[in-house]
């Protein structure tokens, strides 16, 4: 049996850090619901591009609460503030692309191609680079679930935070397969206006959850 001290992570804390990453994962938010409207609209490959994306903003906010760049967000209101609006600002232009768009209700679009692909992805990233909340997550909770008596700190936050970021893509992945299977409903002008509706919706939210967080 490997000795308490020798593992990385306190074994006795991996389990809590799974419910509380599934329940935080599981509560509706902008990845959760972007993401559904995507997949609905766009189909499951742009879907899953989107995923890859939302991962990769997370990983950033990871890398930087491990290295102890993102506490500098929590700590400079003004650049938490600017992150938020921009967050907000962001998500309600995507609100009007889809408010604009022009379903025609013909059954599922083209498959997306590379290019296609490659915005949602992108989309999904600056969504969650703009998402102070990521940030909020990774300087105050995950150190609660790091102990002194193991591996240095920087381990601890990375193998932590690849935790959270498999869980994290477990979930998203499964919200797209789900919401892709409603695809041929979703290709009206209507639903596309009830799509931008979801996400201005969203973007309202985050702007009242984030300002609960605003740094002192």
């Amino acid at each position: 049996m490997i000795p308490h001290a020798a593992w990385p992570v306190d074994p006795g804390v991996v389990g809590p850090f799974l419910i509380a990453v599934l329940l935080i994962e599981l509560t509706p938010g902008p990845n959760m619901s972007w993401l559904a409207v995507l997949a609905a609209t766009r189909g499951r490959a742009a879907g899953f591009a989107a995923v890859a994306g939302v991962t990769a903003g997370l990983a950033v906010y990871m890398l930087a609460a491990a290295f102890g760049v993102g506490e500098v967000v929590l700590r400079a209101p003004g650049l938490y503030q600017a992150l938020r609006w921009a967050g907000v600002a962001y998500l309600l232009w995507l609100a009007y692309e889809a408010w604009t768009s022009r379903g025609d209700g013909a059954g599922s679009p083209a498959e997306p191609d590379a290019a296609d692909r490659r915005q949602a992805a992108l989309r999904g990233f600056v969504a969650n680079v703009l998402n102070p909340k990521a940030a909020v997550f990774y300087i105050t909770l995950l150190p609660t679930f790091m102990r002194p008596d193991h591996a240095n700190p920087v381990a601890q936050a990375l193998l932590l935070g690849s935790v959270h970021l498999g869980v994290a893509v477990a979930v998203h992945a499964s919200i797209v397969t789900a919401a892709a299977r409603a695809q041929a409903l979703a290709q009206s002008r209507l639903a596309g206006r009830l799509s931008a509706v979801a996400i201005a919706a969203i973007a309202l939210w985050m702007l009242w959850e984030t300002g609960r967080s605003v740094p002192a």
